[in-house]
C-alpha cells in the first residue's frame, strides 16, 4: 500500500490542523492505520492509531483530548484533526499502515509495514 500524507502547516498555538492520508489499493480496510511524528532532533513517536474494522482509535498521552484520528475505509483516508496545538507539537507526522498489529505494539515503530512522506507541522508560539 502506498500512503500520501497532506494537511501540514504552519499554525499558532492554540490553533488546530487536520492532516489527511489517501492510501492506494483495495485493502485499506485490512489495514491498521496510525501517525507518528518526528520532532528535530528527536526519535520518531507514536501519535495515535486506529484499527481496521470497527475504528477503535488508540493515543499516546500527550495526544489523548487534543487529537481525533479517523478513517474513512470508503475513501481509503485517514486524517488526524489535531486542536490546541503546542509548539512541542511541531515536527514531521507520518501516517503509516499495519497488517495484524496488536495493540500492545502499536507504539513500535518497527512493526509497522507501510510508511508515508511525512507532512511538516509547524507551530509557533
Amino acid at each position: 500500500v502506498q500512503l500520501q500524507a497532506s494537511g501540514g502547516g504552519l499554525v499558532q498555538a492554540g490553533g488546530s490542523l487536520r492532516l489527511s492520508c489517501a492510501a492506494s489499493g483495495r485493502t485499506f480496510s485490512t489495514y491498521v492505520m496510525g501517525w507518528f511524528r518526528q520532532a528535530p532532533g528527536k526519535e520518531r513517536e507514536f501519535v495515535a492509531s486506529i484499527t481496521e474494522s470497527n475504528g477503535m482509535p488508540y493515543y499516546a498521552d500527550f495526544a489523548q483530548g487534543r487529537f481525533t484520528i479517523s478513517r474513512d475505509n470508503a475513501k481509503n483516508t485517514v486524517y488526524l484533526q489535531m486542536n490546541s496545538l503546542k509548539f512541542e507539537d511541531t515536527g514531521v507526522y507520518y501516517c503509516t499502515a499495519g497488517a495484524q498489529i496488536g495493540s500492545m505494539s502499536y507504539m513500535r515503530s518497527d512493526v509497522w509495514g507501510y510508511w508515508g512522506q511525512g507532512t511538516l507541522v509547524t507551530v509557533s508560539s
